[in-house]
């Protein structure tokens, strides 16, 4: 392929993607295929000859499109957002154009550079301690990850790092072996997966303690627990503090467990990566509360900052600690501006070596939108949750699970969980809108969340209708059943009252 040719495909694959998103709608939100689907649909080698890139995108549409979930549907309201936009689509595709791979400085200057422009304005949007930014005076700055998941495993590494480091400073009796052996970190039942796997590829148990009837982890909670294991010889390492859970959006209160992690020495990273976003609303400032007692936080672009995935936002209060963790230096790697002030070499940051040119989209989407447009985005979102949720409310027989919180409603028809259970069946047999489950306390509820790229008001009622209208059918069905089940009752204990007569009758004319 040539440039000619790049350029017919390009904008044949541009006008592809437009369409795509601006007719969305058309699509139900899950696809019909079933699992192996694809296999019959393409070659069991790659061909020895090039294909025309007419043929290609001909079968993304035949053989790719109907394998797709539609994230971007304005009736996708599962797990959380995953958001595009336009700008950030650009800032990928020259991104990939532009090909670095950004692991040092000299590798490519303004992919790094440009990296901690953005992070700078991104800590400053979101009024985040100013610790956080590349520009103060002191050792913190921000990082962009590949996910949160990948945010979490830096801080939960560099925590250990840190503890073994400075425990066997002071207990010298006391091998590398047996300190390892001892660790144990802390995070909510409620918090993301992502946490308890952390843990797993740390080799160091996360104990997940119950958070209250709230959803919401405290300092008295994880006070208690620390006391228990370091009675028992083991090591508090790390707290892993939730803003926005998985289940319910609950933010665990940070003041009380920043005083209790700083009491004892253990590293609080916070896990923001849906409610992040909320941090720049000034009607939402209590979520910011304690943010300047933590060592780590994160928080996901492509959930509410309209970047695409993968792009997760990290901040460290002393980012050396994660260096000197990390820090595996070879001759190859080296430059002549290594160490200078205001110009880090990322690699000492994150798990990989290699780094893509994220900040690059990230800065396209910020200057096309403004933060004035990043604002009215989050306000969008909560606004089309508050009117689901007030229709959660005037339909009595529906009831709400938790306090609205941000785009997130939580909510479950009357009745036991099977009754749950068979309505989110039947929507999704339907396929028009996508929810999934959660649980807390043996209680199944559903999960509605504002996600998509362009989501109404008239795409929530639309949602509203397929729900209430489905839980309909479904207690017309049950009532249908019930009624055959008494007139088979009936049947049965009129038929038993014939036989009982009849036997009479037949012993008495013996």
């Amino acid at each position: 392929m040539d440039a000619k040719e790049f350029r017919e495909f390009g904008k044949a694959a541009v006008d592809f993607m437009a369409d795509y998103l601006e007719n969305i709608r058309d699509n139900d939100v899950l696809p019909t295929v079933e699992p192996g689907y694809l296999l019959d649909l393409v070659p069991s080698e790659m061909p020895e000859k090039p294909e025309s890139w007419k043929e290609v995108l001909e079968d993304i549409n035949r053989v790719i499109k109907p394998g797709l979930t539609h994230w971007q549907s304005p009736n996708m309201h599962a797990y959380y957002p995953t958001a595009t936009s336009y700008p950030s689509i650009v800032g990928e595709m020259l991104a990939s154009g532009f090909g670095i791979i950004g692991f040092s400085w000299i590798c490519s200057p303004a992919c790094t550079e440009l990296e901690v422009v953005v992070m700078d304005w991104l800590a400053k949007f979101l009024k985040l301690p100013a610790h956080f930014q590349h520009a103060s005076e002191g050792p913190g700055g921000g990082v962009i990850q590949g996910s949160a998941s990948e945010a979490v495993l830096v801080a939960v590494l560099a925590a250990r790092e840190q503890t073994v480091a400075s425990y066997r400073e002071s207990h010298p009796e006391l091998s590398e072996s047996e300190v390892r052996g001892r660790l144990v970190a802390y995070s909510s039942d409620q918090s993301n997966s992502c946490i308890e796997k952390a843990g797993v590829l740390a080799a160091m148990p996360i104990r997940l303690l119950p958070a209250g009837e709230d959803f919401v982890l405290r300092g008295e909670t994880l006070k208690q627990a620390i006391l228990e294991d370091v009675a028992a010889g083991r090591i508090p390492v790390i707290c892993i503090a939730t803003l926005g859970t998985t289940g319910t959006c609950a933010y665990d209160d940070i003041e009380t467990l920043s005083a209790v992690c700083e009491e004892f020495k253990v590293w609080l990273h916070v896990d923001a990566a849906y409610a992040g976003g909320a941090f720049a609303l000034d009607e939402c400032s209590d979520l910011r509360k304690g943010l300047d007692r933590v060592d780590s936080l994160n928080f996901n672009l492509h959930k509410f900052m309209l970047v695409n995935f993968d792009c997760s936002a990290m901040w460290l209060r002393d980012a050396n600690k994660v260096v000197d963790s990390f820090n595996v230096d070879r001759i190859y790697l080296k430059h002549k501006h290594e160490g200078q002030s205001q110009i880090p070499d990322f690699r000492h940051w994150q798990i990989p070596l290699g780094r893509r040119f994220r900040a690059l989209k990230v800065w396209i989407t910020f200057r096309t939108l403004g933060a004035e447009g990043l604002r009215n985005h989050v306000r969008k979102h909560i606004e089309l949750a508050k009117q689901f949720e007030q229709l959660v409310i005037k339909d009595s027989r529906f009831e709400l699970v938790a306090p609205r919180a941000l785009g997130l409603v939580c909510f479950r028809p009357k009745g036991g969980n099977e009754v749950t259970t068979q309505l989110l069946q039947r929507l999704m047999d339907r396929k028009k809108i996508y929810m999934v489950k959660a649980e807390h306390a043996g209680r199944q509820f559903l999960r509605f969340v504002v996600c998509g790229m362009d989501t109404k008001d008239s795409d929530i009622d639309y949602a509203w209708t397929e729900i209430e209208s489905q839980l309909t059918d479904l207690q017309a069905e049950q009532s249908l059943m019930a009624r055959k089940a008494g007139n088979v009752a009936d049947l049965t204990q009129h038929f038993q009252i014939h036989l009982t007569n009849d036997n009479a009758t037949h012993e008495k004319s013996q």
